[in-house]
């Protein structure tokens, strides 16, 4: 019998394993494009495509998601979804057309999408309440290994084995992680006293639609919306696909050196989200100038990356994709803004639909730049050009929404 003091610590490390996963298999497109384009025949609208595969169906999961979670408990949900990405990561892994791998990645985004949200959801029943920024915190600095590891780690493992062998062994990992979770997980505490149970979430549909509404009214709530569609939808756009095949055909660095630069991109974001919290927190004490001072920095880098060619040196390279990742995490302060923004009673709705913008922001962009250079650049799709009008649009996108931003409230004290 596992008391309750161990299991809560062994359900807080699955279940941030299995984030660590989903932000692996939303990244790890970008370092195998070169054996997609080489085995299938792809072109830069299927990439693009097979990628916000799983933004699109994770975008749509966070609806039911923050409606029923409450209802059916983190156990069963993490669990039957996560078998869902069993699925879908081994018909991508042995899919032969772009339709059966898109359908492979929607199944995969649909099966993860529960993890961070079930995730929290534990945390707050296992663990006290003074525990839970911490702990919360923890889960989204642990969940960016998956982003590391769908990088250099990756690029040795396809080299290895092929990138077929090398999804069917991540498939058996979530399918090992999800059964583990499912024998070990509890929704609650046994010794739990009832005082202690958080109040769920109503789910009636009436109440979900007035909340809706009054938050639908709110200027902020939709500036906000703007800013975190662009600017994670950029992002993931780079780093999930783009930045591959931008490093590989435009600078003609090795798919391995490519793989060293995305895991640098993720390891400045590691770095950059607490240092942004912290002077958003406790030196600026500033929300808005921080974002919107992330914003214009990350269309800056892009800007220059257009400016880039074919011999430029690896130290040039690792300082700007290291700023880019360490730029774009003032981005995370975003979350704390429409919190402090909305009152009590709507700020879960607030957090779940800037969750859902952020999300559908990866799956547009993902695809819109990868059909935007196919239109523009048909014979020359994954070239110079075709990189240099799509950097250059997000990086107008990203300045645009700063200013746009600059019409939101500030909620802490000071004003830069």
């Amino acid at each position: 019998m596992i008391s309750d003091s161990v299991r809560r610590r062994i359900i807080f490390l699955i279940a941030c394993l299995m984030f660590s996963l989903s932000q692996f298999y939303r990244a790890s497109v970008a370092v195998i494009a070169p054996d997609l384009i080489r085995d299938l025949g792809m072109d830069t609208r299927g990439l693009s495509l097979i990628s916000a595969a799983f933004f699109y169906a994770f975008a749509l999961m966070q609806i039911p998601i923050s409606m029923y979670l409450d209802g059916i408990g983190p156990r069963v949900s993490m669990t039957v979804l996560s078998l869902i990405a069993v699925i879908g990561a081994m018909m991508f892994a042995m899919g032969h057309s772009l339709s059966v791998l898109a359908t492979g990645r929607m199944l995969i985004g649909i099966g993860m999408a529960c993890n961070f949200m079930g995730t929290l959801k534990l945390i707050t029943l296992w663990f006290t309440p003074l525990r839970f920024a911490t702990l919360s915190a923890l889960v989204s600095s642990l969940g960016t290994v998956g982003n590391l590891i769908a990088a250099t780690p990756l690029v040795l493992m396809v080299q290895a084995m092929g990138w077929r062998n090398s999804f069917l062994v991540i498939a058996g990992i979530n399918l090992v992680l999800t059964l583990l979770f499912y024998l070990v997980t509890r929704d609650r505490p046994a010794s739990l006293v009832s005082r202690d149970v958080p109040k769920a979430t109503s789910t009636h549909i009436l109440e979900i639609w007035i909340n809706l509404r009054q938050l639908f009214g709110e200027k902020d709530y939709w500036i906000i919306s703007l800013g975190t569609f662009c600017r994670y939808g950029i992002f993931a756009a780079v780093q999930s696909l783009w930045a591959g095949p931008f490093l590989i055909n435009v600078i003609g660095v090795s798919v391995v050196s490519a793989g060293n630069l995305l895991f640098l991109m993720s390891v400045g974001m590691v770095v950059g989200s607490p240092i942004c919290g912290w002077l958003s927190d406790a030196v600026l004490e500033n929300r808005k100038g921080i974002i919107v001072s992330g914003l214009i920095a990350m269309g800056a880098v892009l800007a220059l990356l257009t400016r880039l060619s074919s011999g430029t040196s690896m130290m040039l390279l690792c300082i700007l994709f290291f700023c880019f990742g360490f730029i774009s995490s003032a981005g995370g302060i975003m979350y704390a803004h429409i919190k402090e923004k909305m009152p009590v009673e709507r700020a879960g709705t607030a957090m779940t639909g800037i969750n859902f913008f952020t999300m559908i922001g990866g799956a547009v962009f993902l695809q819109g730049l990868g059909s935007m250079m196919q239109f523009f650049h048909p014979k020359e799709s994954l070239g110079d050009s075709a990189f240099t009008d799509a950097f250059l649009f997000c990086a107008i996108c990203l300045w645009i929404t700063a200013a746009f931003y600059l019409f939101t409230a500030e909620t802490l004290r000071k004003e830069l």
